[in-house]
């Protein structure tokens, strides 16, 4: 089935865009990478976006096959959002294009919205698998408005959960996402800043499991 709009061209990449290129399309997408979520949620964490947009781009997006609605069983009594099979091919390609434009986007503008939902999906992206080979381990990323990141490290796998973990072997408190984000790129952070407790030996070794704007 063809979206509202199509580029009518017999290509790969204009089908792509016609199944995922229209606004918010992939920004929802990205948002799905990291697990199912509610519309509440999704709409939360999609600042700037409209009721009534976010509802045709799940629709659009569901009819596509590349996200699926599921009900929660009780007591939960609601209805979540994710990635089919389908959907979570697009995840390299997400991650890749996040690379890609991190390399210009310089520092946050006035009033851009930062969310440590998507600085853990950058963490995704710029995981180096072999830097992380002999690690066994769960990090939590704790925040200042009280948001916490679980990343587990297994011999090169990675998973990330918004939900912090009960156990951590490192706990990285920080301000904000940009804090850790400048730590990993090699900048120079205020100890202030940056309090991490546990295995300080992995902490310094996470600016190259994760080299941020490399």
């Amino acid at each position: 089935m063809e979206t509202v709009r199509s580029y009518r061209q017999h290509c790969g990449i204009a089908r792509a865009l016609d199944l995922v290129g229209e606004r918010w399309a992939m920004l929802v997408i990205r948002d799905l990478i990291l697990g199912p979520k509610r519309f509440t949620d999704l709409r939360d964490t999609l600042p700037g976006i409209a009721t009534n947009v976010l509802t045709q781009r799940l629709k659009e997006l569901e009819r596509q096959g590349v996200v699926r609605r599921r009900p929660l069983p009780p007591p939960a009594a609601s209805t979540v959002y994710e990635l089919t099979e389908y959907g979570r091919e697009l995840e390299p390609v997400l991650l890749a294009l996040g690379r890609w434009g991190a390399k210009t986007i310089g520092e946050p503008a006035p009033g851009q919205s930062i969310r440590s939902q998507w600085f853990a999906v950058g963490l995704k992206a710029y995981f180096q698998p072999r830097a992380a080979a002999d690690v066994h381990a769960t990090i939590a990323l704790i925040f200042e408005d009280d948001i916490g990141l679980a990343v587990r490290l297994d011999d090169g796998d990675i998973s990330v959960s918004t939900l912090p973990p009960d156990e951590a072997d490192l706990t990285v408190i920080a301000r904000d996402p940009g804090v850790v984000a400048a730590f990993l790129a090699g900048e120079v952070v205020p100890k202030a800043a940056l309090s991490p407790e546990g295995d300080l030996a992995l902490f310094e070794r996470l600016p190259a499991i994760f080299p941020l704007r490399s």
